[in-house]
Parts: structure tokens; C-alpha cells; sequence
């Protein structure tokens, strides 16, 4: 990912498994999990909190 500070514009490369949230102008990056499952818990429109859980397969 390439982030421009001045223009305030990021590039990134969508041929990583991964997602962004960008709060207060900043670009926070996510990776994939193998397994599992996250969830974004918003307030007042905000991104507030990320919950990942993880499942391993046996």
C-alpha cells in the first residue's frame, strides 16, 4: 500500500486477500485470516471496535 500524506489518497494492491478501514485519516489494513470470521462494531458512524475470532480446522 502507498499512501500519499499530502493528497491524503492511498494506493492498494488488489491482489492481496486483506480490507481497509480508514478513521480519523488514517488507513488501518486488515489481513485474512485462514478460518474464522470479524466483525466491525460501529458508533455514531465510526468504526469503534474489531472482533476476529478464529477457527482451526483439526
Amino acid at each position: 500500500m502507498k499512501i500519499d500524506e499530502e493528497r491524503k489518497k492511498a494506493e492498494i494492491d488488489l491482489l492481496e486477500d486483506s480490507y481497509y478501514i480508514v478513521k480519523n485519516g488514517r488507513v488501518i489494513k486488515i489481513n485474512a485470516i485462514n478460518y474464522g470470521e470479524d466483525k466491525i462494531i460501529w458508533k455514531n458512524g465510526q468504526v469503534l471496535d474489531l472482533i476476529r475470532s478464529e477457527r482451526i480446522r483439526i
